[in-house]
């Protein structure tokens, strides 16, 4: 693929990023922000400690604070699998540029959040133990880091393995290994669980359902997107509009 391509479609990468952000913003606060009140209500309800004025306030942290969070992050995720798309055209099978974006999208959404997220679950701001926090973003950055490498080399495998076992068998093999892989992690890291017994357990579930939705609509929508814009710039019009002509 010739550089013009290359930077075209970081570009339109971004731009996916970009409307991806404003759909998971709008996810965002209609589902997370009720529960991550909820989880505020609780720890101030239950603290000891009174006095002390907060730095930025809460109704600018659930509005301008969030939308910055979510947009800066959906562009430069934009930009990541963009340059990823790029490596997977043509590589990852007979898929065109909207199949192939969309695997991405998927591919992302599982090795970035959903497998992190199974072992670190996610957990309302308010609650945890502050002066473990460093500890426990390193653990929860290592299992993003091992979960893409795990996931790259699992599609390595399968590559290998395809002209031997066939795409199939190949490809059920490679997840097999890889949900071995992922299980001998999560065995082997440790478990942090910081959350007051009676921590409401509804509050507690809503909060991470709607954690996952957000990722869910971010990377979906990026996929179907990107897809877009992707194909308008890699097939010629006349080739996209021949199915038409034809029927």
């Amino acid at each position: 693929m010739n550089p013009v391509s290359v930077r075209a479609l970081l570009v339109r990468g971004m731009l996916a990023g970009l409307g991806a952000g404003l759909l998971a913003l709008v996810v965002a606060y209609a589902l997370g922000e009720p529960h991550v009140d909820a989880a505020i209500a609780f720890e101030e309800a239950h603290s000891h400690e009174h006095g002390g004025e907060e730095l930025v306030s809460r109704s600018l942290q659930s509005t301008a604070g969030l939308a910055t969070g979510i947009l800066v992050y959906g562009v430069a995720l934009g930009g990541i699998a963009a340059l990823a798309f790029c490596v997977a055209l043509g590589r990852v099978g007979r898929f065109g540029p909207r199949a192939t974006a969309l695997l991405v999208a998927v591919g992302a959404l599982l090795a970035v959040y959903v497998i992190p997220f199974l072992k670190y679950p996610a957990n309302p701001p308010s609650v945890g133990d502050p002066d473990s926090l460093d500890r426990r973003t390193a653990l929860y950055f290592l299992m993003i880091a091992l979960s893409v490498l795990l996931s790259v080399g699992a599609v390595v495998l399968g590559r290998r393995l395809a002209p031997r076992l066939g795409n199939w068998y190949a490809t059920v093999a490679a997840a097999a290994a890889l949900l071995v892989a992922v299980g001998l992690a999560y065995a082997f890291l440790p478990s942090v669980n910081e959350l007051p017994k009676d921590f409401p357990a509804g509050v507690l579930w809503r909060f991470r359902l709607a954690a996952l939705a957000v990722q869910a609509a971010l990377w979906g929508s990026f996929g179907l997107f990107f897809g877009h814009l992707a194909e308008r710039l890699l097939v010629p019009a006349a080739v996209r509009a021949r199915p038409v002509t034809a029927r």
